[in-house]
């Protein structure tokens, strides 16, 4: 499943992700996973990630640009992606907080290209790209927020009400949704495995067969080797 997460900071995408990461590797699927799309880019050196923040807004919105177009391409080339944020996440905060002195975000130049990524997309006739919108009780951002802190922390607290619904605005006007390929998970009051369920559960109509047949093959959970038996796919523990 090609996946793009999108959704207000703290509602869980990232929890999703690794999650998700897990159960397509423990069934031995190559897996292409994109978690750096928040600024500044979480898969940068701290040094870096503490310089980023004081880039010219030019200079960094040219760097999201560049790997906003570029992982069009990666969607296209790999099957199971899991890309974090992508064009959304950049729209929406860019159009929150692109005038706050105090925020890593800059003013949002290139908003006319955000349907132009999914067309590109769309243009490839892939049979299982999903848009998952990760959302959560604005009491539960809020309680996450207090317990566990981001070090470069975008939304502000009392923001809570309106970025989710500047997220439900920007996804509604996304091709995929147009499309028919968005489902919603709400993580409130949740473990992030019974997301992770409700994620498999709601994107079962949207997923290839051939997916589907993989996801029906029991996998132990730890290590496992395969053998064949008398023409027989085997998975045994070891």
């Amino acid at each position: 499943m090609r996946c793009v997460f999108v959704g207000i900071e703290y509602a869980g995408k990232s929890t999703i992700i690794k999650l998700l990461d897990a159960y397509y590797r423990q069934r031995r699927l190559p897996v292409h996973g994109d978690d750096h799309f928040t600024l500044p880019d979480a898969s940068l050196s701290p040094e870096s990630r503490a310089l980023m923040v004081n880039f010219p807004d030019d200079v960094k919105e040219r760097s999201q640009r560049m790997q906003i177009q570029y992982h069009v391409e990666v969607i296209k080339n790999y099957p199971n992606t899991l890309i974090a944020g992508w064009h959304i996440e950049e729209s929406v905060y860019s159009d929150m907080y692109g005038d706050d002195p105090d925020s890593p975000y800059y003013k949002n130049y290139s908003y006319r290209a955000q349907r132009i990524y999914e067309a590109q997309v769309f243009e490839a006739r892939l049979p299982n790209v999903v848009m998952i919108h990760v959302t959560a009780s604005d009491e539960a951002i809020r309680e996450r927020m207090h317990a566990d802190p981001h070090e470069y922390q975008i939304i502000k607290e009392g923001d809570i009400a309106e970025v989710k619904q500047r997220f439900e605005e920007e996804i509604e006007k996304s091709l995929f949704t147009q499309n028919g390929r968005k489902i919603v998970v709400d993580t409130t009051g949740k473990t992030p495995e019974q997301s992770l369920d409700d994620l498999l559960m709601l994107s079962e109509p949207l997923i290839t067969q051939e997916e589907l047949a993989i996801r029906s093959i029991p996998v132990p959970n730890g290590e496992y080797e395969v053998r064949y038996e008398n023409g027989v796919r085997k998975t045994i523990p070891v």
